[in-house]
């Protein structure tokens, strides 16, 4: 029998996003499938937490492309990924927590690809005008990572409604990057 991997990881994906701390067996359970067959596909939790960190990446690239970035204000940019992105905020979530995906040199490239791509978004809104230009490109994107992530907690855990999550981390990352005239 052929085991569809995307749906395997799929399966993982949605339970690590609600209990990070699962086991391999948990994750076979949830996948429908065996444990031995689940290692026959990942040799372990951290081959699958690997696969889960392509597909995240791969998620967030598409969610990119589909916000086009590029069109309109910063501002708009920054709105349309926040909707585009919204639907891996789990994955990204429990991605962000995996403190081994981002130590030592075996970070993956995908990573830096984002953050370049993000990043661009805001020099932009700051050359324009739109953005404050004494908080970096660097660390409104990876502000833009974690209010993603606690989001994504919130909405997981009850404490925020999931329609609400767009607005929230818009207004508040918007509102807190936007420049302000001095008075």
């Amino acid at each position: 029998m052929a085991i569809d991997r995307d749906l395997v990881l799929r399966s993982a994906a949605a339970l690590l996003t609600r209990k990070s701390t699962a086991t391999m067996d948990e994750v076979a359970k949830a996948a429908g499938i065996s444990r031995a067959t689940l290692h026959r596909q990942f040799a372990g939790r951290d081959a699958l937490v690997r696969a889960l960190e392509d597909l995240g990446i791969r998620e967030c690239e598409a969610a990119l492309d589909a916000a086009r970035l590029d069109e309109d204000t910063a501002r708009e940019a920054v709105r349309r990924l926040v909707g585009e992105i919204e639907s891996a905020a789990g994955l990204l979530a429990f991605l962000y927590s995996e403190n081994q995906l981002f130590e030592g040199e075996e970070r993956h490239e995908g990573w830096a690809r984002l953050d370049t791509r993000i990043a661009a978004v805001f020099r932009r809104g700051q050359e324009s005008g739109e953005f404050r230009i004494d908080l970096t490109p660097a660390w409104l994107t990876e502000a833009l990572y974690g209010l993603i992530a606690s989001g994504a907690w919130a909405v997981a855990e009850g404490r925020v409604a999931a329609n609400d999550f767009h607005h929230m981390i818009v207004e508040l990352l918007l509102g807190g990057a936007l420049r302000r005239e001095e008075s």
